[in-house]
């Protein structure tokens, strides 16, 4: 069992902060007096002020400096840092030279640094020589707050190197919560990273997670490579924790049977005032189509203007054997209208000519399908997907992205309208997700309002008041300059490509000359349509979020602009939205199941969750004197 942690929320390994077993203590006697408190310190469940009585009355140095670090460790319980930290600063010079004394003393100070300094102050503290012999409870406690702290200071790859450190002092029960912490925590990221970490030969039980890992990100898509690199781990690690028993998301992957359909439909309203938008999805899935060169795959496309429901069934009718689209939420409302009437007409039906079998009627299974957007009202379906460039989705991205970027008071500027209230929604609720902190949300009109909404956003309206009224009461030849807020660290901005300058330039003049200004971001829907370089140069700094392809100026982009040169960015952005729609038709049952599982498309890094919506991580890239460069 773990040392008590009372004052330590535990994200990563909450179920192990439980308290030591057998740490008693003895209660007043009869006369009054208090008895001889135990000595373990392994928790304190008594006031500090008992403690340092005790060390007041103890002779002997060591069992005094025991008490006097239970004493601390009661303060922490109290929330009262600012005792603890004196009572250790105090004790430290004549501390007894007991490895577990001074490695209690590290441990303590690192919980106060956890709460007064900050995580990276805490983490250099807590640092135990390899030459000390210490107890399992004591290493335990050790592992897992260095864990702890890793997580608070975003360092994913050292959370699991002294998680799976944690482990080897745990029971079975236990342990086995962690090692699905540890799995949870590598599932975000990405391949290229864990593979850095794989050959660690001091830590083997870490390296073979991160060898796993890499496994099941790289191979998840194609089950026979995958049992074939799995079965070669497993020789490898025999002892390993997940040899015996794998991951229940990767060993679902194994056993999840991939689409591979020869018949494939595309409905998209290819006629009619979406038909600009359909013939850049068409194109993309023609260039992806044509770039596999795979004679036994037929692919069809059936116009939904007129009605989606009609496209929809001529598709089934001439033999689909896999659907994507249709591209609009109505489109896609109307079909889940119609199926789900023909599957109560068909149990209804059923249940007439049958009675006694309904119970162990089992329906044929749907066509699958990838819709080419997203509905708020939907049953989720194994054979259903869900694939939409939407921009909410974007800003949650962005909001991850940002909290990566070690931004704690990001600072939102946001059109006032419906899709600029979606996204700042979006934001604030993913933000929540990572952060205790308010995200400050200012929606702006057009004109002259915008400037008065920056200047209110950044304090600069209450600092110029704050002036006039000094000015009249001292007199107009006092000299003052404005001041703008230090508290935020961060301004994401949503906004359309015609506000972006110049929401830019009021932010801009209105950091005081006193403020650092703060990193600037936004979103793909700013982005300016063919940047001059006088663009680029007045959005100097702002760093933004694209679909990666559109970062990139390979012999694909090239073409593209030659062959379809009136094209703007939201139709190129369509194109290779549906180049990857066809690339994910294979890959999407495993990564369903493996949630883990980033397929880099041209579009974001993609994955699946278990509803089956794909989601998107973009790529970012900053403005630079004078060009737009990826990061």
């Amino acid at each position: 069992m773990l040392k008590s942690l009372n004052t330590t929320k535990f994200v990563s390994v909450a179920i192990l902060s439980v308290i030591l077993a057998g740490c008693g203590v003895s209660s007043p006697n009869s006369t009054g007096t208090t008895a001889t408190v135990a000595t373990s310190l392994a928790s304190a469940p008594l006031a500090a002020n008992v403690y340092l009585a005790q060390a007041a009355n103890s002779k002997d140095p060591q069992q005094r400096d025991t008490y006097l670090l239970l004493a601390a460790h009661a303060y922490i319980n109290a929330n009262d840092y600012a005792a603890a930290q004196k009572l250790l600063k105090s004790i430290q010079p004549s501390l007894t030279q007991s490895p577990t004394l001074l490695a209690e003393h590290k441990y303590l100070t690192a919980r106060v640094l956890e709460h007064t300094s900050t995580y990276s102050d805490a983490l250099k503290t807590l640092n135990y020589p390899s030459s000390w012999s210490l107890p399992s409870w004591q290493m335990t406690a050790y592992h897992q707050f260095k864990a702890h702290l890793y997580q608070l200071n975003k360092q994913p790859i050292e959370q699991v190197r002294e998680l799976s450190l944690l482990t080897t002092y745990l029971p079975p029960a236990q342990a086995n919560e962690v090692n699905n912490t540890i799995w949870q925590v590598l599932q975000p990221m990405h391949e290229q990273t864990i593979k850095t970490f794989t050959q660690d030969a001091k830590t083997p039980v870490f390296a073979g997670w991160l060898q796993l890992a890499y496994i099941a990100k790289h191979y998840a898509v194609d089950p026979t490579q995958l049992v074939r690199y799995l079965g070669e781990w497993q020789k490898q690690n025999p002892y390993h924790p997940a040899a015996a028993k794998l991951p229940a998301d990767l060993d679902r992957a194994l056993n999840a049977k991939p689409f591979t359909p020869k018949n494939i439909a595309v409905l998209l309203p290819l006629t009619g005032p979406r038909a600009n938008a359909a013939n850049a999805i068409r194109q993309g899935i023609l260039a992806s189509y044509m770039a596999k060169q795979n004679d036994q795959v037929a692919v069809n496309f059936y116009d939904t203007a007129n009605d989606a429901a009609s496209a929809y069934q001529q598709a089934l009718t001439a033999g689909a054997e896999f659907i994507i689209g249709p591209l609009l939420p109505t489109e896609i409302e109307q079909i889940q209208v119609m199926n789900a009437a023909n599957t109560a007409t068909t149990n209804a039906l059923t249940n007439a000519a049958n009675p006694e079998k309904t119970a162990n009627t089992v329906a044929a299974a749907p066509v699958p399908q990838l819709f080419l957007n997203q509905v708020d009202k939907f049953t989720p379906d194994p054979n259903k997907f869900y694939f939409a460039l939407s921009p909410a989705q974007e800003a949650a991205d962005a909001a991850e992205h940002l909290y990566q970027d070690g931004v704690t008071m990001p600072l939102l500027l946001a059109s006032n309208d419906a899709l600029g209230k979606r996204m700042a929604e979006s934001f604030i609720q993913a933000w929540k997700k990572k952060s205790d902190n308010v995200v400050e949300v200012y929606y702006y009109d057009g004109g002259d309002q915008m400037k008065t909404t920056v200047q209110d956003a950044l304090g600069v309206r209450d600092s110029q008041a704050r002036i006039a009224r000094i000015k009249e009461l001292l007199g107009n030849s006092v000299q003052a300059d404005f001041r703008s807020r230090q508290d935020i660290d961060a301004i994401y901005m949503i906004s359309t490509p015609q506000d972006l300058t110049l929401l830019k330039a009021f932010i801009d003049v209105n950091f005081s000359v006193f403020t650092q200004p703060v990193p600037l971001y936004t979103s793909s829907r700013s982005r300016v349509e063919n940047e001059s370089t006088q663009t680029a140069q007045d959005l100097n700094n702002l760093t933004l979020s694209d679909a990666p392809w559109l970062m990139q100026n390979g012999e694909q982009n090239l073409m593209v602009n030659t062959l379809f040169s009136g094209w703007n960015n939201s139709q190129k952005r369509l194109f290779v939205m549906g180049y990857d729609a066809m690339d994910l038709i294979g890959r999407l049952a495993q990564m369903r199941s493996f949630t883990g599982y980033q397929f880099n498309g041209r579009s974001g890094a993609l994955s699946v969750n278990p509803d089956g919506i794909v989601n998107r991580q973009l790529s970012w890239g900053r403005y630079q004197r004078g060009s737009f460069r990826q990061l």
